[in-house]
């Protein structure tokens, strides 16, 4: 009775952990992607070029980001990983209530690596909480239920800040949306819970290793490196995707600014929440049988990728083009639990929050960072206007095949260099 009444309160410890983790990364997605929505007046107001607001949303944001995320996941190797997460929240969404202060590119860029700086910490240090709440055979669906705050995040990105300008103004949706954020630190503080570090691990859990010894570990493990590569490839079409949809929908499609974002929030809100929970449920079930077939579900989406964003950008008929939109972003989505889940699967516990730090390095310069901001640059080359921005986001849709042949690459050495 006793060892029942421990699984029960593990089990119940671990909804409540998966449900504020979940509410955090709502907020983390939700500021991350408002600036997007708010791209059309910001673009007026502030006078920028496509260039400087691929450089906003992407690089200069994903720069701090990516590379602060790896020192903060050490610390939520070795210190509360709880403590990490609240302080990052109160970080980032202070960051994004003073961005409604901007007058200009300069400032406006200096309150988005300050959002930057804050969301750095609250991923790697979710993931590491969530191996230790549920066990490998349940991990991929827990973190894929985790990942549905990403389309939520989106969804509720694209509807306040698109609705809260058109009714207000663009500063007001910052104002209000990082308030909120700022208030619900002290309850992530009261109700999230520290499990203990490593509880499924067949091995001792040891100290965290000094960083060298942690980047040779990863190294060695050829197909955690094709990950590496075909996550920051698919995430490169995904962010151009989602920080250049909403200028498309109004140069291509002439198209309201409340329009857009009722429209861009159902399609990442329901493709986007349909593809990572298919993603993490079919590698759970799939993979339980083949462990080659974890990796190649998702390689197979990301190739299928590639037509659905063409038809998209290319389509004079809106109707056509927001359905192929949402069937591209459930396809782009379908790797985001399997890649965490995988990732976490080929590295022992004590570098794990280490190692997920590495995974948004990589996925995040190349995918978060350069994606908005070539995209932008090529639309400048390109002409800029409607026609502009459309040939350079179907032409650069192409990276999905890439992507795709790295997951499949990636299935023929994964099934042996998996932890067990």
């Amino acid at each position: 009775m006793r060892n029942e009444a421990i699984v029960a309160g593990s089990a119940r410890e671990g909804r409540l952990a998966l449900l504020v983790l979940i509410l955090v990364s709502v907020f983390n997605y939700l500021d991350r992607t408002i600036i997007s929505i708010l791209q059309v007046p910001i673009k007026r107001d502030l006078a920028l070029s496509d260039g400087q607001l691929g450089l906003l949303t992407g690089l200069a944001f994903a720069l701090f980001y990516s590379t602060l995320g790896v020192p903060v996941a050490r610390l939520a190797d070795r210190f509360s990983r709880k403590n990490v997460i609240a302080a990052s929240l109160c970080l980032w969404s202070a960051m994004t209530a003073l961005s409604g202060f901007s007058t200009g590119f300069a400032t406006l860029v200096f309150f988005r690596i300050g959002v930057a700086l804050g969301e750095a910490g609250s991923i790697p240090a979710s993931h590491s909480v969530i191996a230790d709440y549920y066990p490998p055979n349940r991990r991929a669906t827990a973190l894929s239920v985790w990942g549905l705050a990403l389309p939520i995040g989106v969804m509720l990105g694209y509807l306040s800040g698109g609705w809260l300008a058109q009714a207000i103004d663009w500063r007001a949706a910052l104002w209000i949306i990082g308030g909120i954020g700022v208030l619900l630190t002290p309850i992530v503080l009261m109700l999230l819970k520290e499990p203990p570090r490593g509880r499924f691990e067949t091995a001792k859990v040891v100290q965290a290793p000094p960083w060298k010894d942690g980047l040779r570990i990863m190294a060695r493990q050829k197909s955690l490196l094709l990950l590496f590569a075909g996550g920051a490839l698919n995430n490169f079409v995904l962010s151009m995707a989602l920080n250049w949809n909403a200028p498309f929908y109004a140069r291509a499609h002439d198209m309201a600014l409340g329009d857009i974002a009722t429209a861009l929030a159902l399609m990442s809100g329901i493709g986007g929440g349909i593809g990572i929970f298919l993603g993490g449920w079919l590698t759970d079930r799939i993979g339980a049988t083949s462990l080659r077939m974890r990796p190649m579900l998702s390689g197979v989406a990301m190739v299928a990728v590639m037509p659905a964003a063409i038809l998209q950008f290319t389509a004079s008929s809106l109707s056509v083009s927001l359905v192929a939109g949402g069937i591209a972003v459930m396809l782009m989505f379908f790797y985001y639990s399997p890649i965490i889940a995988m990732t976490q699967s080929l590295v022992p516990a004590s570098i794990r929050a280490y190692t997920s730090s590495i995974l948004l390095l990589s996925v995040n310069i190349v995918g978060l960072g350069l994606g908005p901001w070539l995209t932008g640059i090529l639309s400048d080359m390109l002409g800029g206007g409607a026609d502009g921005l459309r040939y350079a986001m179907a032409s650069l849709s192409v990276l999905g095949l890439v992507a795709g042949g790295c997951f499949l690459l990636a299935a023929k050495w994964y099934g042996e260099e998996t932890l067990r």
